[in-house]
């Protein structure tokens, strides 16, 4: 914000003073105008003082004029750390007779935020919202292998969505909140367009995950009686006729596919009784036969989000257009004095519009008539997508942000490119101390403009969630990167986030102050030893991001909400001093080994994956044994050139199979546990070291890339028990 200017004759600053329109801390400069000055230089002192400077060397002169420049253009481009929202040492407060839950600061009272914006309460107000301010500009990308990206205005999607609706109607489908309609796709325009159709005349979305497993969609398919699915290619429609051939999904009726198919693969779904229509044709058809929008109310469900859970069936979390717009409503809330997305302003979509993450954020956009650009679909691509596209907002994963971390170390392979490295990143790190984050500096035009380009070279906002994200990791890639980029916390249940950090808050470890739409509180867990006494204990979350429950399913909605309407998490958190949450630990997949200690296995792993040459880890401990194992996943990148560090050579396969290699590996996961402080009974005795990465095709990770517990322990068995077996302690 200027302080001030000068206008009208030639002037010089005179004086400084408090300037009471303007508050403290801001100064007003009186100037000098013409007649003052000549009197000003006729002063005896200042005849002296020419006469001084005439006796002065050139050379004297010119370095005066150098420093009083130099001095000016450090003044003009020093760096300004970002006013916070609030006291960055009190970013919560607890809630009167809430038995110790805590608010957001930004608050004006213990109500939750519910709407941001009076004419926004639910995703289709968001939608034309984004229409009325975007001026129709670009709305929904999308590119081909080398080529640029091409857009639908909002006006177009706003049409083609309300075809498709109209479309849904004519066939049979009603527009109501107990209508279900299936999207089996990877993020592309169409999938924004569908469900803005469904959401025009109050129809409830049911994604389907595109690496869920046959098994898995048969059930969701069934459990939310789908009679329609919008799918993306061929081979999805094929999967899902193998259902009904099968007699596995007979509610199923009809697929409508997005890419082009041949008359075989309709042909096939004639004799087993569904129909095969083109997303085109349903377009024409809804605009033959226009019907008026019948919106939704605030209070109806919009997504049916299953959860892809770590064992047994998808529980359908039920999730309301007031979940969604109040959680979306609270990031605006707590960024609005630090980032105000617009129309200028692009976002890359990659992350599965399946989950609730990436649906809050593209609500973010629309609602604010922004740009949404969509990824090529292969993962492989993404980098290239991002130099095209040139995004200003980029949600990521911790995964991610672990890649980028380790390729940008690895291609420093010189000592003196590591020294630069770690010199840049300490300096810019002290800055984001500061409360200062920038781009501009010496240090990013040196070392970070090549990492900064990488990702289009214009992003300012980037946020991680979804899972745990090391505090090295977040750091380094804050001050590198030189862009907001925020840390929340959350889960499908409280529609993505729940904590978000603070504008101006830099500092990683925790994960942010409660979001303005929730509270939060600690209860007790007995059995781990936490006390929410303490300020310690299982977060409980309430508010008006906290969904409905699970669909047909009261025993797992009431093991999640109590009859209070607290979500019990499953995660122990614990209140740092200055209002912040840290999560220290999980309440779930916890267990007993034989000398009563409780473990908590996904804590140990999130550690012992921070050793360099350790791509994945699952942690396993029985009750009958006294001690832990761990099955290793060595990164194929990294191990090579670490074992030769240490006298090791061999191919990859070799090198997992060595027992010294496995024994040095071992030796750097130990010395990481203690440094973070394990205790000697969370430390893995032995391990073994295994070339294949657990991965969703393999079954061993869910598609939010979540260990499969059960699923693991039953692939390693013969490993497990000869670790058990040999180890003696």
């Amino acid at each position: 914000m200027s302080c001030g200017s000068t206008s009208g004759s030639p002037a010089f600053l005179l004086e400084d003073k408090p300037s009471p329109d303007i508050g403290v801390g801001c100064y007003q400069p009186r100037t000098m105008q013409a007649h003052e000055l000549s009197q000003f230089f006729r002063m005896p002192e200042m005849v002296d003082f020419r006469q001084y400077v005439r006796t002065l060397p050139t050379n004297t002169l010119m370095g005066f004029g150098a420093f009083a420049a130099l001095t000016t253009f450090w003044y003009a481009t020093r760096p300004r750390a970002l006013k916070p929202p609030c006291d960055l040492a009190m970013q919560s407060v607890q809630v009167a007779g809430s038995d110790g839950a805590r608010r957001s600061v930004l608050l004006d009272s213990d109500e939750p935020l519910v709407y941001f914006y009076d004419d926004v309460r639910t995703l289709y107000e968001g939608f034309q919202r984004g229409v009325q301010i975007s001026n129709n500009g670009p709305c929904l990308g999308s590119r081909k292998p080398d080529q640029p990206y091409e857009w639908l205005s909002y006006k177009q999607v706003a049409e083609m969505s309300e075809c498709v609706g109209s479309a849904l109607l004519h066939k049979g489908f009603k527009a109501a909140p107990d209508q279900f309609i299936g999207i089996f796709s990877q993020n592309r325009p169409e999938w924004v367009i569908i469900e803005q159709g469904c959401f025009a005349y109050s129809m409830v979305i049911v994604p389907l995950y595109d690496t869920l497993g046959a098994e898995a969609i048969t059930y969701i398919i069934n459990k939310a009686e789908l009679s329609l699915v919008f799918v993306d290619k061929p081979g999805k429609a094929i999967l899902l006729l193998e259902g009904v051939e099968n007699k596995l999904t007979p509610s199923l009726k009809t697929i409508v596919l997005m890419d082009s198919y041949g008359s075989n693969l309709s042909d096939r779904g004639k004799k087993c009784g569904v129909e095969l229509i083109s997303l085109k044709a349903m377009e024409d058809l809804g605009r033959a036969n226009r019907r008026k929008p019948k919106p939704p109310a605030p209070e109806d469900v919009a997504i049916i989000c299953f959860t892809s859970g770590t064992t047994g069936n998808p529980k359908g979390a039920l999730i309301t257009h007031r979940n969604v717009v109040s959680d979306c409503s609270a990031f605006i809330k707590m960024t609005e004095g630090a980032f105000v997305a617009s129309s200028d302003d692009t976002l890359i979509s990659f992350l599965p519009l399946a989950h609730m993450f990436e649906k809050v954020v593209e609500f973010l956009m629309l609602s604010h008539g922004a740009k949404i650009g969509f990824f090529q679909g292969d993962i492989r691509l993404l980098m290239d997508d991002l130099k095209t596209l040139q995004p200003t907002v980029f949600p990521v994963v911790p995964r991610l942000l672990n890649r980028m971390f380790d390729r940008i170390f690895a291609q420093a392979n010189t000592t003196l490119k590591r020294w630069l490295l770690d010199f840049a990143s300490r300096r810019k790190e002290a800055e984001l101390r500061s409360g200062i984050i920038r781009n501009n500096s010496l240090w990013d035009k040196l070392i970070f403009h090549k990492i900064q380009s990488s990702l289009g070279g214009k992003v300012r906002l980037m946020i991680t969630g979804a899972a745990p994200v090391s505090a090295t990791v977040l750091t380094f890639l804050r001050a590198a990167l030189g862009c907001q980029f925020y840390e929340g916390y959350g889960q499908t249940e409280c529609t993505a986030g729940c904590c978000l950090t603070v504008p101006g808050d830099w500092t990683a470890g925790h994960v942010g102050a409660p979001m303005p739409c929730n509270i939060i509180k600690l209860v007790d867990v007995e059995e781990m030893n936490y006390m929410a006494a303490k300020g310690e204990g299982e977060v409980c979350v309430k508010g008006a991001n906290v969904f409905q429950g699970y669909l047909k399913d009261p025993t797992n909605t009431a093991e999640a909400l109590d009859k209070d309407g607290w979500l019990h998490t499953g995660d122990i958190g614990k209140w740092l001093p200055n209002g912040t949450l840290k999560i220290i630990d999980r309440k779930k997949h916890i267990f007993k080994l034989a000398q009563g200690e409780y473990i908590a296995p996904e804590k140990i792993e999130n550690i012992y994956q921070r050793s360099e040459p350790v791509a994945q880890v699952f942690v396993h401990g029985e009750s009958l044994q006294a001690f832990l194992i761990a099955i290793v996943v060595p990164d194929i990148e990294t191990l090579g050139p670490w074992a030769r560090k240490r006298g090791f050579e061999g191919s990859f396969e070799e090198l997992c199979r060595s027992k010294g290699v496995q024994k040095a590996v071992l030796e750097d996961m130990v010395g990481l546990g203690k440094d973070a402080g394990l205790k000697p009974f969370e430390q893995v005795k032995g391990i073994s070291l295994h070339p294949e990465l657990f991965s969703v095709d393999n079954g061993l990770l869910t598609p939010t890339m979540k260990a499969k517990r059960p699923e693991l322990r039953k692939y390693f068995r013969s490993q497990i028990d000869e670790l058990y077996s040999t180890i003696k302690i």
